[in-house]
């Protein structure tokens, strides 16, 4: 630190395909990798180096380019560190000043002229200044937090909402209808006539028409509730032509002879 800038012996180690992966004393920051990645002429080949840990690179260009990086990072660290330094030993210098002062103040109240007496109030009075400014800003930055935890907690309620809703819509428009055999006791009697007279199907056929006039009818009575529901839904909805609604479900009818 200072005027005078530090000298330091820089060695690196290479890796098995003969990059230079570390330095020996330095901790090289991203930014400084990436320069030297950037002003790396292509097609140039790392010299292989064998021995023990701790090898000298002989490229000078490499070292070169990694000694003024270097010297940057730590010239701009220096100066970081120097100016925080010297902030904090100035904050440090006014805060000895004034207690010191203040508790001059108070031991010689008695004694004191009422220019020190008046000193000793300004100070008093800036370090008032001070603790009221540091409460204000810790006010000011929980007030911050609060109103960020209130917003967040508003979003989650709002989307949990939103979800909540948009399910019991879908749930609602797509709901599995319940499925019913049609005429199922005429089937039965269809299938139990066949078995009994399997050399003599005509015998069956009374049922096999009757069995298909109860088909069409319930049918016709399921093509009549399609529509009147549609038309109920197009009335709530204001008539959307988009609309989709689920094809009825018809039965097979075959008819053995």
């Amino acid at each position: 630190m200072g005027g005078t800038a530090s000298t330091r012996r820089v060695t690196f180690e290479a890796d098995e395909n003969e990059n230079i992966t570390v330095v020996k004393g330095i901790r090289l920051s991203e930014n400084v990798i990436d320069r030297m990645k950037e002003t790396s002429p292509s097609g140039s080949k790392s010299q292989r180096y064998s021995g023990a840990y701790g090898a000298s690179v002989s490229d000078e260009e490499l070292k070169r380019r990694v000694a003024e990086e270097l010297a940057l990072e730590q010239a701009k660290k220096e100066s970081e560190n120097q100016k925080r330094l010297k902030q904090s030993k100035e904050l440090d210098r006014e805060r000895a000043f004034a207690n010191e002062q203040l508790t001059r103040a108070i031991l010689r109240e008695r004694i004191s002229s009422e220019e020190e007496r008046a000193k000793a109030k300004h100070l008093a009075k800036q370090l008032e200044q001070k603790d009221r400014m540091i409460k204000k800003q810790d006010t000011f930055y929980k007030e911050q937090l609060a109103r960020l935890e209130e917003r967040s907690s508003e979003f989650y309620k709002v989307t949990t909402e939103q979800y909540q809703k948009a399910a019991e819509e879908v749930e609602a428009k797509f709901k599995r209808y319940e499925v019913h055999p049609i005429c199922a006791d005429l089937q039965a009697k269809i299938l139990q006539c066949y078995r009994q007279n399997a050399q003599q199907t005509l015998s069956c056929s009374a049922l096999a028409s009757q069995y298909l006039r109860c088909v069409n009818q319930a049918k016709q009575l399921e093509s009549n509730q399609f529509k009147e529901k549609k038309s109920t839904d197009e009335k709530r909805q204001g008539a959307d032509p988009t609309e989709a609604y689920p094809a009825s479900d018809n039965s097979d009818v075959r008819s053995q002879g």
